[in-house]
């Protein structure tokens, strides 16, 4: 279905991955969504992936999950978390699923006998993923992923340029992100990738509306003219775009660039957009806080701080709401269950106890989880505030059976058998058998019905009631309470062990609507101890922190 009134802005980048393309392209959303606009995004990623979901974290970073239940890339995180709105599975294209729905239907006959090439077919239908994806937008902004120039990256550069030919080209803008380097020994910028990233654009029938130059250092004006120059673009559509200290700062770095007044020329309105929000997050964020707060993440992707970026996003930004300096103390999960080394001198184990809270959340795996499951023991044993996510419950289900009488309780994931008894977490109906693939977990929003006497309930319920947390929430005449919360797992709590995971501290304040499943546990006995089966760092944004992660930092103070 085309949709005659939406305006596309498709960002490209070069020189080099991992420039800022999808930061530059969700601060440009903001602004057009603080002007205003309904505005939407999409991912078109040159993997042959079919999704991210089996993507190492380690090496990719997060797997993210949209309320429709598909895995994508990490960068549909920054764009609800910049845009404050849900993405789908338009939302994400990646280069295998075009292959694959392809394949599929050329088997199917669907082609009717024709030759299948990339040039119709595969860029017609990323032309069709990106006019579903637009639906009812005002305005849909596309990052293609990866660097221009890499041959696996072609077709969705020439579907982008025959998209213009399907709306007109007054309703595309392209923006081009840029690198240019400081070589030290010289002591200059030089320009020259950049020139030549443009001119393989240019090559490929795209000559970009803005260039956006990320530097290290702010750069001379010359620096922007001299590219200008060189690649026969306007030099008042060539912007400088430091780095600076927090990603959420770059849409103010965008308005002092000067790319607003294309961007209005682009919507043919002058309208200023309202950031008074964004001022007020950015001043808190900034702001150094009389007190400090230091919050363990029991981790076991270590070594890449985009492992857990939405978990680390919502923490810094509860931080900022509640008005204290928030340490992330990362804490190797490995380390911290090594059993070889006594409490007393497990380094892992010392920075735990330092902490002023835990957070321990998802992933798979045997690899860490006894680590896991100490620091949940830790935090039942010494009421240390404690905030469990997906996996995170279930070490607490495991941690507390274990305190209840289950002296071995595992994860059927872990070794655990139905013969050995000891299976607290185990495997979903109609899941055995496909641990190892994509796309078969329980992923995606679902529904649980919370205890209204449980601190869980109570705290969506003031969040709602003030109007700080919308996603999901419903609180009936009654004082019930509903919440819906993204999932990304396939194992459950074991409900037969409810009696020892009782005994040890723990009680169920959240279930399914046909209350099979469990969705919540809490410690009654403890300051702060809330789990999720769910993944609620999913939901939370800058603008509009989740009342979990508020709460939990809350308890810190």
């Amino acid at each position: 279905m085309k949709n005659k009134k939406c305006k596309y802005i498709f960002v490209t980048g070069g020189v080099l991955s991992g420039v800022g393309k999808g930061i530059t392209a969700a601060s440009i959303g903001a602004i057009l969504k603080a002007k205003g606009y309904k505005v939407t995004m999409q991912k078109c990623d040159p993997y042959l992936n079919v999704d991210a979901g089996l993507l190492n974290p380690v090496e990719h970073g997060e797997c993210y999950v949209t309320h429709d239940g598909v895995e994508t890339d990490l960068d549909l995180g920054h764009y609800e978390r910049f845009l404050d709105f849900e993405t789908s599975k338009y939302s994400i294209t990646l280069s295998g699923s075009i292959y694959k729905e392809l394949i599929e239907r050329e088997r199917a006959g669907g082609f009717h006998g024709k030759t299948v090439q990339l040039v119709p077919h595969f860029t017609n239908l990323v032309c069709e993923k990106i006019e579903k994806a637009s639906a009812e937008s005002d305005i849909h902004i596309v990052e293609i992923g990866g660097t221009i120039g890499d041959y696996e990256g072609l077709p969705f550069v020439e579907a982008i340029r025959l998209f213009a030919n399907k709306v007109g080209r007054r309703n595309c803008l392209y923006v081009s992100v840029v690198y240019v380097p400081f070589i030290h020994t010289s002591n200059e910028l030089k320009t020259k990738p950049a020139q030549n990233a443009l001119k393989d654009l240019r090559g490929f029938g795209i000559i970009p509306d803005v260039v956006c130059v990320r530097t290290e250092e702010p750069a001379p004006r010359a620096i922007c003219e001299k590219i200008a120059a060189f690649s026969g673009i306007s030099s008042d559509a060539v912007v400088n775009l430091p780095d600076i200290q927090s990603v959420y700062d770059v849409p103010f770095n965008v308005l002092k660039s000067g790319v607003l007044a294309i961007l209005d020329d682009f919507v043919g309105e002058t309208k200023e957009p309202d950031m008074k929000r964004w001022k007020e997050f950015s001043r808190r964020r900034a702001r150094q806080y009389t007190k400090t707060v230091k919050v363990g993440l029991v981790a076991k992707y270590v070594g890449n701080d985009d492992t857990y970026m939405c978990v680390t996003e919502a923490l810094k930004a509860a931080g900022a709401w509640n008005g204290v300096n928030l340490e992330i103390c990362w804490i190797n999960a490995e380390e911290l269950g090594d059993k070889s080394v006594s409490e007393d001198k497990n380094e892992a184990m010392l920075r735990l106890k330092d902490c002023d809270g835990i957070v321990v959340p998802g992933g798979f795996g045997a690899r860490g989880v006894e680590g896991k499951v100490k620091a949940a023991e830790y935090a039942l044993d010494h009421n240390v505030p404690y905030l469990g996510l997906c996996l995170g419950l279930q070490v607490a289900c495991i941690a507390a059976a274990r305190k209840g009488g289950v002296k071995e309780a595992n994860s059927e994931e872990f070794g655990a058998s139905e013969a050995d008894n000891n299976n607290v977490i185990y495997i979903m109906e109609g899941q055995k058998g496909k641990e190892s693939t994509g796309g078969t977990m329980r992923l995606g929003d679902y529904r649980a019905v919370l205890n209204p006497k449980s601190k869980v309930a109570k705290t969506y319920k003031k969040a709602a009631e003030k109007g700080e947390y919308v996603y999901g929430t419903e609180v009936s005449e009654d004082g019930g309470v509903e919440v819906i919360e993204r999932h990304r797992h396939r194992y459950e709590v074991n409900k037969k062990f409810l009696p020892e995971i009782e005994k040890g501290g723990l009680r169920i304040v959240g279930t399914s609507p046909d209350g099979k499943l469990v969705e919540f546990v809490e410690a009654p006995d403890c300051k702060y101890f809330v789990a999720t089966q769910a993944h609620p760092e999913f939901k939370s944004r800058p603008l509009n922190p989740h009342p979990l992660f508020m709460e939990f930092v809350k308890s810190l103070k």
